[in-house]
Order: structure tokens, then sequence, then C-alpha cells
């Protein structure tokens, strides 16, 4: 492989964005030549412009409350992409790294050119609607491999040939500024969670429980602008929790686990379903316990009274009584984060960068 030539829609801090920049950085560092096509602004991947053999293609792109000019601005991407691919139709030895399902435009390009069109997937398309099905299905046509980060993810695939597990990682640099305190960490009986506004992602459970449980504090992080949510908090009449904390769309998330106790991941599986749970590794990573769903791809990480537990969101009594047991006792809190610290150390950064490397060098 002389060059890669990434795909990714949009450029923010989410997790998709934060796997592939230690992808490509480990690359990088290898003096792989790499072209980044993705939309314009600050996000994970802007890293990336510190090496000299990191070129960035960028668009305009963001989302929109109404999902037809979203739709409009989506469709208007793939045409972008799909013509600009062709600039790479005389360079020999090219790869094209598709990260996620959407952008097809850059897949359906290097397939009519005969590059080889290597997917990071990332979603899991059968649980959304139906233009995400069909994005899965063009997926498993165009696709010459098909990354996928957890073995629930996979067993939704038709196909069978050349598709592969890779567990997403914690980068290295990240891992090394955390703090794990067991000690501290009981004591100060903070429950963290990070997420967005979608109303899959457990917002209004999260609120909820700082409204029921006001002896501990409560951080939300919030992957939005101050003005979405604000707006969100007129919308739903959120009044003042002396408790609760939120914050806006952050650079920089180590300083929250270095101060919490506890971490939720709060999706709605009746809504959707995490195919792996980044911020799940990254809260172990501090030796934190970590409440997740009961299925999905982030729940094969926790092994349920161990490191963490699953619990359906919906039953957010049982949520509550939960986190009141890990507060009040200490051994039992011990024990989880010590767990919790054991299972994070099995999702290696540098062995899941070189295996995407293996299947992108084929």
């Amino acid at each position: 492989m002389k060059k890669l030539v990434c795909f990714h829609l949009f450029n923010d801090f989410s997790g998709s964005p934060k796997v592939l920049r230690m992808v490509l950085g480990g690359l990088a560092e290898k003096g792989i030549r790499i072209d980044v096509v993705t939309s314009k602004g600050e996000g994970a991947l802007s890293d990336l412009k510190k090496y000299p053999n990191v070129k960035f293609y960028g668009y305009s792109y963001r989302f929109s409350d109404n999902p037809v000019v979203t739709m409009g601005r989506y469709v208007g991407v793939q045409v972008y992409i799909f013509l600009l691919a062709f600039r790479y139709w005389f360079c020999r030895d090219t790869v094209f790294y598709v990260n996620t399902i959407l952008p097809v435009g850059a897949a359906m390009a290097g397939r009519m050119m005969g590059k080889r069109v290597v997917y990071h997937y990332h979603e899991n398309a059968f649980i959304k609607g139906a233009f995400y099905k069909v994005l899965a299905a063009m997926m498993q046509k165009l696709a010459t491999e098909i990354v996928c980060v957890s073995e629930y993810q996979r067993s939704f695939l038709k196909r069978v040939q050349n598709v592969w597990v890779i567990p997403n990682a914690v980068p290295e640099a990240f891992v090394e500024r955390l703090c794990p305190s067991p000690k501290e960490a009981f004591e100060r009986k903070r429950v963290l969670m990070l997420g967005s506004l979608k109303r899959y992602k457990g917002t209004l459970e999260f609120i909820e429980l700082a409204r029921w449980l006001k002896a501990y504090s409560f951080e939300l992080v919030l992957n939005e602008t101050p003005e979405n949510i604000a707006a969100f908090w007129k919308e739903n009449r959120i009044t003042t929790i002396p408790n609760l904390t939120v914050f806006p769309r952050q650079n920089d998330v180590v300083p929250f686990y270095n101060r919490a106790s506890l971490v939720l991941n709060l999706t709605d599986k009746n809504l959707v379903i995490e195919t792996f749970g980044l911020t799940a590794l990254e809260a172990m990573s501090a030796g934190l316990p970590v409440v997740v769903p009961t299925v999905g791809g982030i729940a094969e990480m926790v092994e349920d009274g161990v490191n963490g537990y699953k619990i359906d969101v919906t039953d957010l009594k049982i949520l509550a009584d939960r986190i009141r047991q890990i507060f009040s006792d200490r051994e039992l809190y011990y024990k989880l984060s010590d767990h919790a610290l054991k299972c994070a150390h099995l999702y290696d950064a540098e062995t899941m960068v070189d295996h995407v490397a293996m299947h992108l060098r084929g």
C-alpha cells in the first residue's frame, strides 16, 4: 500500500473519529502517505494535521433539525466525494478506507476503479431505519473487507467472507493521563455520563437520576453546543438541579474521568443498541466501574457484578438502587474498580491499530 485515502463523513469528537484518529496516527508514524476526506471544522481527526505525510480535503457539512435538509446535505457530500475519488484513478496501490457506512459515494467510486475498499463498520444498521439498512447492504456488496467492532455487530451481517472483528481501544496517550484511585473515587461519589441529546442516549433519565439521588454529584458531558443544550432544556422544561452540572462539547474528557466515581451509559435498547461503547472502555481504563445496557457490543465488555453492571435504562428504580449500593459498600466498589482496570488492559491500542493496518495492507 503506497497511499491510503480515508473517508469519514463528520469530524467531531464522538467515538468513531476517535478510533479512526488512532489508526491513522499509527499508520502516519510508519510513514504511510494518507489523504483524509472529511468535514471542515475541529474534531478528533484535526490532530492528524501535525503529520507531514497526512493531507486533508474538507467540505462543509453539519446536521439540521430538519431531516429533509440533513438528507439533502448528505446526498450533496456523497456526490462530492464520489467525484473527488476519481482523482486517484491512476494512483496505483491505493486503498480506500471508509470509516462508518455513511461515505458510500467513496466506496462506489473505489469499486468502479478497481481499488481495495476496506470498511470500518461502527454502527449497527439493522436496528436503525431502512436508510441505514440499505447502506449496510451496499457495504456488503462494495467492500473488499469489513472490520467490525464486536461479535454482536458482526452477527447481523449476511456476508461471511472477509469480515473481521477488531474491538476498539483507548489511545495510550489518553490512558497515560488517567489517574486510577479507587479510594479517592469512592469518597467523591460522583456519577458521570458522556453522550448527546439524542433521545435514545438516556439524557432525560440521567437528569431524573440526579433528581432522585441528591446525596451524590452528577456530571453530564454532551457532544453538543451550549445553544443546543439550552434549547433542549427549554423544550423539556428542565429546572435547575443543584447536584447536576452539564458541560457542552469537550476537546479533552480526561479530567472528567479523573474526578468521577462511576460512569453510566443509559442507551435505551428499545431505540438503539450500542455496537461497542468507547466511553465505557475509557471509564474502565480509569479504574471506574460502569453501568451499561443489557445487550449489544458494549455489554460484551461488562461482566455483571464483576467490573460493573448491566441494567436496562427503563428500570430507573433498579438503577438508582444499584448506585446507592455501589456508593455505600467500599469493598464492593474496590472490587468493581480493580476488575474494571483489568478488563481495560485487554483492549490494547497498539494491537488494535496493528490488526486494522494488516487488513488495510491486504
